[in-house]
């Protein structure tokens, strides 16, 4: 027996006030990351993202959401590979760094020597990925990438969040 469809509740198909769902928005606690990769004249680039969870074991998937403003965004979406740092308590000031003017980002930013395919921070944990799939998340890119190493730096496991407009873990 098929099932009758509903009619649509009041308010379907209007839209949300876009400040009232921001404020909504962080009530959810989420991973703060910061996303690098080499742009296609071999300068680092990247910047902090929270929008940044799991999306497959089979094959190793992750993805990160990027504003289409940012100043790494075209950048990111077209790299071959890029790195995602899943922060940890006391990693606050690299989170603000990445998040702060780009020219400032990578000056003094603990860098690890070994070369890579993407440049990578000496903190949190790493997940290396290759290009996957960028698909259209409104005013955001949604990058996925295909996990291709894991390595956590001095052991550590990440756990800063981004809660209520602030960090805390």
């Amino acid at each position: 027996m098929r099932t009758p469809l509903l009619a649509a509740p009041p308010g379907a198909g209007e839209s949300v006030d876009p400040a009232a769902f921001r404020s909504a928005m962080a009530a959810l606690a989420a991973p703060v990351t910061v996303v690098t990769c080499y742009d296609e004249l071999g300068a680092p680039r990247g910047m902090t993202v929270s929008a940044a969870c799991s999306l497959s074991l089979d094959p190793p998937l992750f993805l990160v959401c990027l504003d289409r403003r940012a100043g790494s965004h075209d950048a990111l979406v077209t790299a071959p590979y890029f790195c995602v740092h899943v922060l940890g308590p006391g990693d606050e000031d690299l989170a603000m760094r990445f998040a702060g003017p780009a020219e400032h980002r990578f000056s003094g930013a603990p860098l690890l020597p070994e070369p890579a395919v993407a440049p990578a921070l000496a903190a949190g944990l790493r997940l290396t990925c290759e290009r996957y799939a960028v698909r259209d998340g409104g005013d955001h890119s949604i990058l996925i990438g295909r996990v291709t190493g894991v390595d956590a730096a001095d052991g550590a496991r990440g756990g800063l969040v981004w809660h209520q407009r602030g960090f805390t873990s």
